[in-house]
């Protein structure tokens, strides 16, 4: 894979030192890892190995990845090792798509109270699902949601909203059944939208009155019960936003999706277009409009630019991707799946019959096939951060992409 002609690392390693000094005592600490991190990435300072092919001997450096979940260089692999493992848990029905989205004065909230405001949006989202769908007037089924937490708009703005994956049915509340959805429909948008905005409201109310909120700036006097009452009270009779995109083709169809989406950051290498002394300008959507003139360009001083990618750095710990009711993590995530696929007449499959690479009598190979031949690129050296490899090929070959 060829590298893009410039990256938010070249971006980080040009401004980054005058970013952090201009904004010293204002950057936390998960913020100046995931500079340094993605500074580093694919660099001789965290070593790397080298490959050589195993047909006409071509032969590559390739420098270890940084491994951060903010980096857009990382994400590719991180994401191939996860669909392995989901693509054995797939199930041969229609699957949906469900967002909900926080109105603005909430996403205002957000900024200044990642984890305990992200961590309720997945609450009551995921609970908002699975008690309607749980429900007999609507489709009385035990479901199993996978849900992946996004921050941002594409124009980096903060927007955080919640994408859900979700099978076209259940297990029956007995376990005895699956009950397919009507074809085409998952379930009624407006009666999630206003049980999903009873249960946040409720929910953060909570959190106020625990005193898990901080409120920083303009929003200092929310600190206050009653004027943090006062901004809920139009809240609980707006419209909130909750859609269902059509159902995907296929389970292959669900797969392509969660690559783009799952391991998706703020902005991709692939949308940059330069990088000059009038800032960056790259490549963005504005959903507002429909056709082929939503898609635009934009340009933002390099200091903006920083600050809008550093603003979705998720606080440590806290998980984007988590999955629910028949998918729960824990012991009955994998006899529900079993019981699933044996009520729908299917075989059982393993991550493990999926993947090749698999076996362990398989020598270490690079993901990606020899650039002359086509052949394996089998790793033959690795060296440590730092130090340079024995087997040196022509600095043209080093592989940094």
């Amino acid at each position: 894979m060829s590298r893009p002609a410039l990256e938010v690392a070249d971006i980080f390693r040009d401004h980054g030192p005058a970013w952090r000094s201009a904004n010293a005592g204002h950057v936390s600490l998960d913020q100046l890892k995931v500079m340094s991190a993605i500074e580093r990435c694919r660099t001789v300072s965290l070593g790397g190995h080298v490959a050589r092919c195993e047909k006409c001997a071509h032969t590559v450096i390739a420098y270890n990845s940084c491994r951060n979940r903010h980096c857009p260089k990382c994400q590719g692999a991180a994401a191939n090792q996860w669909l392995a493992e989901r693509e054995a848990e797939l199930l041969p029905v229609s699957y949906f798509h469900v967002v909900f989205t926080v109105p603005a004065p909430i996403a205002d909230i957000a900024y200044q109270n990642k984890a305990v405001i992200y961590d309720l949006l997945f609450k009551a989202a995921t609970e908002t699902t699975l008690t309607i769908a749980a429900d007999p007037k609507h489709l009385g089924a035990r479901i199993g949601i996978t849900a992946v937490l996004h921050t941002w708009g594409s124009a980096m703005t903060h927007h955080p909203h919640l994408h859900m994956i979700v099978p076209g049915g259940g297990l029956s509340l007995d376990g005895k059944k699956w009950l397919a959805c009507r074809p085409g429909f998952f379930l009624p948008v407006r009666v999630l939208s206003r049980l999903f905005r009873r249960l946040f409201l409720n929910k953060l109310a909570a959190a106020h009155a625990a005193g898990r909120l901080a409120f920083f700036g303009d929003h200092a006097a929310l600190a206050n019960a009653a004027a943090f009452a006062a901004l809920l009270t139009p809240l609980r009779k707006a419209e909130w936003v909750v859609y269902a995109k059509k159902p995907f083709g296929g389970p292959q169809a669900v797969l392509a999706y969660l690559a783009r989406y799952t391991h998706r950051v703020a902005i991709a290498n692939s949308r940059l277009i330069s990088a000059d002394q009038t800032g960056v300008t790259f490549k963005w959507k504005d959903y507002r409009i429909e056709g082929p003139s939503r898609y635009k360009t934009m340009t933002l001083p390099t200091h903006e630019f920083i600050r809008r990618f550093l603003i979705h750095v998720l606080p440590k710990g806290l998980h984007r991707i988590r999955h629910y009711g028949l998918f729960a993590n824990g012991k009955n995530r994998a006899a529900n799946i079993a019981r699933a696929r044996q009520l729908l007449a299917v075989s059982q499959r393993s991550a493990h019959d999926l993947d090749p690479a698999a076996k362990s009598d398989q020598p270490r190979a690079l993901p990606t096939p020899c650039p002359c031949c086509g052949g394996r690129m089998i790793i033959i050296e690795t060296f440590a951060r730092g130090c340079q490899p024995k087997h040196a090929p022509e600095a043209s070959r080093i592989d940094t992409s």
